[in-house]
């Protein structure tokens, strides 16, 4: 199922010169008044001049000359509502863009591949990769716009130099959401993993936990759940958002831009392969990743997107 909406090209209507006829009298000795030779019809087909117009032409605003529309499908939080900040960016240089969303994760990347789509973006870069692996498809990444990151909140504590010996945090047990957790606590300092393991640790990987503490394994979802039974809990954006947390303002830690899981992890806008040096692709690319979108996220999202330079 989806939903579509067309973001239009900012227009402003043309000046137009104004057409001056001077009538004569009905008598035949009156002087009359040379005139175009414009016959009824053209007259006619003249287009009136009005207030709008001339405000057109005095503020400049005037159509940028069209290139062409892009087609994107994307999910609607927070995806579609980025690109909508980018419709007038696009507009200004004569792209249209033109938004569908989906409420699913697989149509997404179908569209693109078959070519009914220019892009996608609503996925990051481990899901595309694995994508193309099942589904034969030939999608590439366009260029990273941004990342939702895994953040550290309190549980029955709020400081993380204050854990003791035996304190449990609470992690999600799916692979690549408990290797984000982990590199995380890692970066923080409260354990050290394996070299070179990355995101795929788990738990066992783990070879120093000075203050032995605990790692409680639970699916994604039931993770916050447990934040008043333990010391801390490691969340991803959206289980976050769903426990009243605010990335900004309550979580104690969270991956910074250029951590390895951030990289890994960034949302794409995907291309069928051959298709990513377009000049519709670059220039949609490019307004995404523009001070104003990164404005956008930054005064919308409290911290859980963050752009990716």
């Amino acid at each position: 199922m989806k939903k579509k909406f067309i973001a239009g090209i900012l227009t402003a209507a043309l000046a137009i010169g104004a057409l001056t006829a001077c009538g004569g009298s009905d008598t035949a000795s009156a002087p009359v008044a040379e005139t175009p030779d414009v016959t009824e019809a053209e007259a006619a087909e003249e287009p009136e001049e009005t207030p709008e117009a001339d405000e057109a032409a005095d503020s400049g605003d005037v159509q940028a000359e069209s290139k062409g529309t892009i087609t994107v499908a994307a999910s609607a939080t927070p995806h579609a509502e980025i690109l909508e900040q980018a419709e007038p960016i696009l507009a200004e240089q004569g792209w249209e863009l033109e938004v569908t969303v989906f409420n699913d994760y697989v149509q997404p990347n179908m569209v693109v591949e078959s070519g009914e789509f220019d892009a996608n973006y609503f996925q990051h870069i481990p899901y595309l990769d694995s994508f193309n692996e099942e589904q034969g498809t030939h999608l590439v990444n366009a260029g990273g716009i941004h990342y939702e990151p895994f953040g550290i909140y309190p549980g029955t504590k709020s400081d993380l130099t204050t854990l003791e010996k035996g304190d449990v945090i609470a992690v999600p047990n799916d692979t690549t959401n408990e290797a984000r957790a982990l590199l995380l606590l890692q970066d923080n300092g409260i354990l050290t993993l394996k070299d070179g393991v990355g995101l795929e640790a788990t738990v066992r990987d783990i070879v120093d936990n000075p203050k032995e503490i605990e790692i409680q394994e639970l699916e994604a979802a039931q993770v916050p759940r447990v934040k008043d039974e333990v010391a801390f809990v490691v969340l991803n954006g959206n289980y976050a958002m769903e426990a009243g947390f605010s990335v900004s303002k309550d979580s104690v830690a969270y991956e910074s831009s250029d951590s390895e899981a951030a990289q890994t992890y960034v949302n794409v806008i995907a291309v069928k392969e051959g298709n990513e040096n377009s000049d519709a692709i670059k220039a949609l690319v490019d307004a995404l990743k523009s001070d104003t979108i990164t404005e956008f996220i930054n005064s919308n999202y409290d911290g859980g997107v963050i752009p990716f330079k």
